[in-house]
């Protein structure tokens, strides 16, 4: 064997190391060596190559002396050994004085850059937002943040989370965009440590928001979040407190740790809700989205004093460009869509859809309404439908459950999963829905085919967390990616068929529903983002989470998508103040409307919310009214 033999530079390389591992000292000894080596021989030539060289020893010793003094900065003085000496040592204490003096000026700078760097100064803001944690949801919470505050002069929204400052920052860069006239500020450190929230003042702002993490312990994370923000000072009616927890059985303990002022949001109910609703009524996860976002109209509470003892039918149709929806009482409590002959006290305020707080004012005169083009609709009879349900999660039982309260008698369910049905079983509660139990993937094509999914009225696909239900199940996100591949058998299915399904999809990351292989205006549940909208909605207006409660909840009012010719007569002109009254007398609040023309083409598919009442709108059969009444 060839014995290798190491390079002259090699070798110099690694006496060099040994050289360093020896400490201070040593270095020290060997640099002033390595300095008089080279600095006394320069100073003897240039000595000699200056014009007036030196004629004897003493006269080349003192010039030499100079020379390396001055290169070395020890002065160079030439007398009596004394004088050279104190000379020498009053020049070693000078540049000891001054090196340690740089030093200590560079190691401050420097830690007082790490400690930048680093997101540990504090956040001296007021009425700001504060975002505790690190999830995808801070993307679009920011976002809506950023249109809210549009016509503000100056807000600021405060990230904190247990990641690197500059890193945050570049993230929300790059997924957010320019953020106008709010600044973003990043700051780092854990959420659950009391002693280091109070960098971001939680105590002067506005809101507090905390995210869910995605990690199975995410909720519990939460609630150690919300215990910490309550022990770094007393507690202020003037910051709310918004939470969400994934787990339904989470929220009673994420609820008591947010204290009385605090709301906590749980995503499975909110989720299962949803989806529910949108499954008996096509487009309304878009109407729903529209409702949410701060770039069209949305949800304001306002007070209207020239209301005052006027009935809540009456305000129906005194505003032109608001759309007025409840009331909030005196005493905090919400009616969404109370009777008509409800009366206005002088503490109430309106609920309104409006663009901005601002404009929801009274119309000078009422817009017209034309009384010929009402009509009156004869009650259907719901007739039972099949329902096949695509996968099996944590949300399913709640699903389960709430399409048992909302679908006709007689109506079945089919589940495919590849869950244990056992114990998939067990866990719901069908009531009068007759709930069968397939074996199978949701991937699978053939399976698929097995089924005839063409014949079910409505299709729900939910994201499958694979084999298992519990603590071994797939993460969201991995489901996410079989809820894409299950997608495509279904469209595959769908265009073999020659006929439209109507498909209501669950996701959890809003990047993969623009991937998803379906028509334009499908209905998509995103959960992380719902939550994120809804979240962001609260934290600018509090009371709207009563609102939100019931807007969501299986009884009272809701939204619903109704049929345009129930309400006005088609294919003519007529007013939206026209369908605004038809839906009084019906006792509804009409909110807007979807043209079925408009449904595959534009951003918001046809839907319109909270339309000009005095603008003619031409409706045909197939469009529908958007209403909020009780089922």
């Amino acid at each position: 064997m060839t014995q290798h033999t190491p390079h002259l530079w090699s070798r110099l390389r690694y006496r060099f190391d040994i050289l360093m591992a020896h400490g201070t000292p040593v270095l020290i000894g060997w640099l002033t060596a390595v300095c008089l080596a080279i600095v006394v021989p320069a100073s003897v030539v240039l000595v000699g190559a200056s014009r007036d060289v030196p004629t004897t020893a003493a006269g080349w010793g003192a010039a030499v002396w100079r020379s390396v003094g001055q290169t070395l900065r020890l002065g160079g003085e030439v007398g009596s050994p004394v004088y050279v000496m104190m000379s020498v040592l009053l020049a070693l204490v000078a540049l000891l004085f001054v090196s340690a003096l740089v030093s200590l000026i560079t190691t401050g700078l420097h830690h007082r850059l790490l400690a930048l760097r680093s997101g540990r100064s504090p956040v001296l803001e007021e009425r700001h937002t504060v975002l505790l944690g690190w999830t995808d949801q801070v993307f679009p919470v920011i976002t809506e943040l950023v249109a809210a505050n549009a016509d503000r002069r100056r807000a600021t929204v405060a990230v904190f989370a247990d990641r690197d400052k500059v890193g945050m920052e570049t993230e929300i860069t790059s997924r957010v965009g320019g953020t106008g006239a709010t600044r973003v500020v990043c700051r780092s450190g854990s959420t659950t440590d009391p002693t280091l929230l109070s960098v971001v003042s939680p105590h002067t702002a506005k809101a507090v928001l905390v995210l869910p993490p995605e990690d199975p312990g995410g909720d519990a994370h939460v609630v150690k979040t919300l215990l910490a923000l309550r022990a770094t000072g007393p507690e202020t009616r003037d910051c709310v407190v918004v939470a969400a927890v994934r787990d339904a059985r989470n929220h009673p303990a994420a609820a008591l740790a947010a204290g009385p002022h605090g709301h906590v949001l749980s995503v499975d109910d909110v989720v299962a809700r949803l989806l529910v609703q949108t499954s008996r009524q096509p487009g309304l996860s878009l109407v729903h989205q529209e409702l949410l976002d701060f770039a069209g109209d949305e949800f304001y509470v306002v007070p209207v004093p020239a209301l005052t003892g006027r009935t809540f039918g009456e305000a129906l149709g005194a505003f032109a460009t608001s759309s007025v929806v409840g009331l909030r009482r005196d005493g905090g409590g919400m009616l969404l869509n109370p009777p008509s002959d409800t009366r206005v006290g002088p503490a109430d305020r309106f609920v309104v859809i409006t663009e901005d707080d601002g404009t929801a004012v009274l119309a000078d005169t009422p817009p017209a309404v034309d009384e010929d083009a009402i009509v009156t609709a004869r009650p259907r009879t719901p007739a039972a439908e099949r329902l096949l349900l695509l996968g099996w999660n944590r949300r399913a039982p709640s699903i389960v459950e709430q399409l048992a309260s909302y679908v006709p008698s007689g109506s079945t369910l089919d589940v495919l999963t590849l869950a244990d049905a056992a114990a998939v079983r067990g866990a719901c509660r069908p009531g009068r829905l007759d709930v069968r139990f397939l074996r199978g993937d949701t991937t699978d094509r053939g399976r698929l085919a097995e089924l005839d999914v063409p014949s079910y009225d409505r299709v729900l696909v939910i994201g499958d967390r694979g084999h298992a239900v519990g603590p071994d199940a797939e993460p969201e996100r991995a489901a996410d990616d079989r809820t894409l591949v299950t997608l495509l058998h279904l469209r595959d299915i769908e265009q073999s068929a020659g006929r439209e399904l109507f498909v209501i999809t669950e996701m959890t990351d809003d990047r993969n529903r623009l991937l998803a292989p379906v028509r334009e205006g499908a209905d998509f549940i995103v959960s992380d983002r719902l939550v994120s909208l809804l979240m962001t909605q609260i934290s600018e207006n509090r009371h709207l989470a009563a609102l939100y409660d019931e807007l969501f909840a299986a009884e009272g009012s809701e939204v619903h998508l109704k049929p345009a010719a129930d309400y006005v007569v088609t294919d003519r002109p007529v007013s939206f103040a026209t369908v605004v009254e038809s839906a009084r007398r019906r006792h509804e609040c009409a909110i807007g409307y979807r043209l079925h023309a408009g449904a595959a083409a534009g951003p918001a598919h046809g839907v319109r919310i909270n339309p000009d009442k005095r603008e003619p709108v031409r409706f045909g059969d197939r469009d529908t009214v958007i209403v909020i009444a009780e089922d």
